[in-house]
């Protein structure tokens, strides 16, 4: 724990969700302003998308490297330079008139979201200490969330009425913003005390880290299936109306932010893989109750609302658990791969979407689809903490025979027995990467 208060740590992650929010609006807003962009740039929409495309790659990609090569780096310095390095990007993006420019400044922005994204999370984890973590992560997590329901409206707006660059602009004056804030209210704290690489990439080679992107992975497919074919899933009840579709959106992006808010609370007053447990179970419950009602736009939108609290309660709780089985130092890169197996997951639920609607010409199938994923990522939580647990009790009764034998040879009173509530509680790590200021 770094020592903040209670107000010290709130202030700095509201900071850090103010930066996440940024992140998330750059990588949102361009999708409303693709035929703008077409324009200018004299290409196709096609071509244009590319822009969003290649964007999320960098950002997938590229978050566990850059997690790893600045792992030593004082957390201050990482956070302000991918600010920097977003900005720099997005400036550049506003201002060149040529295609592949304009490609490489997105890969440069994808760049700096992805190094600030794993980073945000794992600062604020360790800022607030062990028992607010979950509390902290979904601060940070919410500001992606707003993006979704404020920034990329907003910034559609903005670029509908004063040119597609406003909005860029937009991004890149908060992102300066918040980096020079981040310089001066953000302690110098490092994560790692000068592990070696070997070190810092032992978290690939844990069971129980590889076991919860599992989980992730699954969860996040189940979870953008529905959403990516939204306007296809729900047609009869939207009619093909463009602002009842937009109510939707608005209604699953407000409940996801107080969704993932009371994830965090929970996570940090329960076990959180309880909490991705009933998360993941209540996503298949929600969309299976919503293919009798696909018809009625009233409950659909009850539904969402739904959807959203239940779909946002997964990731918080799930780098909650993967950040308290991180090594020292291992914080900044477990979050990166859980950020971008969420990614791959995403990915992947439109290309099972895409084959799915093409083989079978129905997009509600991917409902039930949907909702055996999201079941899947229950059940493995479930069974993994269940097999975590019985091997934690097999190793507690193995060191007490170990100590009823040593008594034996010894004589009493020689080698005390270890307390059995020493042993830890299974499926609730509560080790965190230590750090220190400078």
């Amino acid at each position: 724990m770094s020592g903040t208060g209670e107000r010290g740590w709130r202030a700095r992650a509201a900071l850090l969700a103010l930066g996440a929010f940024a992140v998330s609006t750059d990588g949102f807003v361009i999708i409303g302003l693709l035929p703008e962009i077409s324009r200018t740039l004299q290409v196709s929409i096609a071509e244009a998308g590319q822009l969003v495309s290649v964007f999320t790659i960098a950002y997938a990609l590229m978050s566990p490297v850059l997690a790893t090569i600045t792992g030593t780096w004082s957390r201050r310095r990482v956070l302000v330079c991918a600010l920097v390095l977003l900005g720099t990007g997005n400036a550049v993006t506003a201002l060149v008139q040529d295609y592949g420019l304009v490609l490489v400044s997105r890969v440069l922005a994808g760049c700096g979201a992805a190094l600030f994204s794993a980073s945000a999370v794992a600062t604020a984890a360790h800022l607030a200490g062990d028992q607010r973590r979950g509390r902290a992560v979904a601060m940070v997590t919410a500001g992606s969330t707003l993006a979704l329901v404020l920034g990329a409206p907003l910034g559609t707006l903005i670029g509908n009425a004063w040119g597609w660059q406003a909005a860029i602009w937009l991004v890149t004056v908060v992102s300066g913003i918040v980096a020079a804030a981040v310089a001066v209210m953000l302690p110098s704290i490092r994560l790692d005390q000068g592990s070696t690489l070997r070190q810092r990439l032992l978290p690939l080679t844990d069971r129980r880290v590889l076991w919860v992107l599992v989980v992730t992975l699954s969860a996040f497919i189940g979870i953008f299936l529905p959403f990516t074919y939204m306007s296809a899933v729900f047609a009869p009840a939207t009619g093909g109306d463009q602002a009842r579709l937009a109510l939707l959106l608005l209604v699953f992006g407000v409940a996801a932010t107080g969704g993932n808010l009371m994830a965090g609370a929970l996570a940090d007053r329960y076990d959180p893989r309880f909490v991705v447990i009933g998360a993941t179970a209540g996503i298949s419950a929600v969309f299976l109750l919503m293919l009798p009602i696909r018809e009625s736009f009233v409950l659909v939108v009850i539904m969402h609302a739904l959807s959203g609290v239940v779909s946002f309660s997964v990731i918080g709780p799930q780098q909650h658990r993967i950040i308290g089985y991180a090594p020292p130092g291992g914080a900044p890169l477990v979050t990166a791969l859980n950020v971008s197996t969420a990614h791959l997951g995403n990915f992947l639920s439109s290309v099972i979407g895409a084959v799915v609607i093409a083989t079978t010409g129905s997009a509600a199938l991917l409902l039930p689809i949907a909702a055996a994923f999201a079941l899947v990522a229950a059940f493995l939580t479930w069974w993994f903490g269940h097999s975590e647990q019985a091997g934690a009790e097999e190793v507690v009764a193995g060191a007490g025979q170990a100590g009823e034998s040593a008594r034996g040879c010894d004589g009493p009173g020689d080698n005390p027995p270890t307390p059995a509530g020493q042993a830890g509680q299974p499926g609730r790590p509560d080790r965190v990467s230590s750090g220190e200021t400078e």
